[in-house]
C-alpha cells in the first residue's frame, strides 16, 4: 500500500505528540513543557504545507487570525474585561506587552484547523452557518486546554478557577474570525488540520484526565 504525503504527516505529528503526552506525563516533564513553542511552530507548519490553494486570501485569513488573536489576548491581559483575571508564565517564550508572541501562532492553528473542519463536516453549509458552528468547536477545545494549562502554567488564573467568562469571551473573539474564514476559506480542504485537530483534543484530554 502506498502511502500519501499527508499520511506520513498525519502519522509524524501523531508520533510528536504521543511523546509529547509520554513525556509530560514522566517525572521529566519540565523540559518537555519548554518545547510548546517549538510544538506550535511545528504543528502550524506542516498543517500550512497541506493547504490547498495558496492565495492571497488564504494570507490574508491567517495575518487576521495572528493579529486578533494575539491582542485580544494582550487586551484581555491588561483589563480583564474580555476573559476574566488571569496571567502567562513563561511557559510560551517571548512576551510582548505580557502576552507571549506564540498565543497569536495558537490562535491561527486553531482557528485554521476549526474552520477546515468544520468545511469537512458540513460541505453543504453557508459561511454564515459554519462561522458559529466552528466558534463553538474552538470552545469546546478550550474546555479541554483550561485544565491542562493551568497544572503545567501555562498561565494562570486567580485561586486556579477558571470563569464562565473566559469561554464567552473565546467565543466572542472567535466568532468573527471563523465568520472570515468560513467566508473566504469555505470550500478549503485539509485532511492534515483535521487529524491535528483530533491529536489537540485527544492531547488535552489525556493530560486532564491522568
Amino acid at each position: 500500500m502506498k502511502w500519501s504525503k499527508s499520511t506520513f504527516a498525519i502519522l509524524y505529528l501523531a508520533i510528536i505528540y504521543l511523546v509529547g503526552i509520554v513525556g509530560i506525563l514522566l517525572p521529566i516533564h519540565p523540559e518537555f513543557i519548554r518545547l510548546t513553542p517549538l510544538n506550535l511552530l511545528v504543528s502550524l507548519v506542516t498543517v500550512l504545507l497541506f493547504h490547498p490553494a495558496w492565495q492571497p486570501k488564504s494570507v490574508l485569513t491567517l495575518v487576521v487570525f495572528f493579529v486578533l488573536g494575539f491582542f485580544a489576548e494582550v487586551f484581555g491581559v491588561h483589563t480583564g474585561l474580555l476573559f476574566g483575571e488571569y496571567y502567562y508564565e513563561d511557559v510560551l517564550g517571548w512576551k510582548l506587552w505580557d502576552t507571549p508572541i506564540m498565543i497569536g501562532v495558537n490562535w491561527m492553528l486553531l482557528g485554521y484547523c476549526c474552520g477546515v473542519t468544520i468545511n469537512h463536516l458540513l460541505p453543504r453549509w453557508t459561511w454564515w452557518q459554519k462561522g458559529p458552528v466552528a466558534a463553538a468547536l474552538m470552545v469546546f477545545l478550550d474546555f479541554f486546554i483550561e485544565p491542562v494549562a493551568i497544572a503545567y502554567n501555562f498561565w494562570e488564573w486567580p485561586g486556579g478557577v477558571v470563569p464562565l467568562q473566559n469561554y464567552f469571551g473565546w467565543y466572542l473573539v472567535s466568532l468573527p474570525l471563523l465568520l472570515l474564514f468560513a467566508y473566504l476559506q469555505g470550500q478549503i480542504r485539509n485532511k492534515v488540520a483535521v487529524a491535528l485537530l483530533l491529536m489537540q483534543f485527544v492531547f488535552f484530554a489525556v493530560l486532564r484526565w491522568f
